[in-house]
């Protein structure tokens, strides 16, 4: 992977909760939650309601994960490839 973490404020449940990621699982939330037509918080908000004991950070990656772009989408750099 590129890049450290990025950190970034979301609201849950009407709170600012701050969660730290990699530049490109933050991509792949980006684009995720474009598709689904709803807000990077409400994305989020739905991967917390469903994390149970895990730490939000890993549920979002673990999301990440089980929901990978399309073939083709993204650029290089997201996906970690070489130039």
């Amino acid at each position: 992977m590129a890049g450290g973490l990025k950190k970034r404020s979301v609201n849950l449940a009407g709170h600012a909760t701050s969660l730290a990621l990699e530049p490109e699982f933050w991509a792949v939330l980006d684009r995720a939650a474009a598709a689904d037509g709803v807000s990077l918080s409400g994305l989020i908000a739905r991967i917390d309601e469903g994390r149970g004991a895990r730490a939000l950070a890993s549920a979002c990656r673990v999301f990440a994960l089980l929901n990978p772009p399309p073939q083709g989408e993204g650029d290089r750099a997201e996906r970690g490839g070489g130039g």
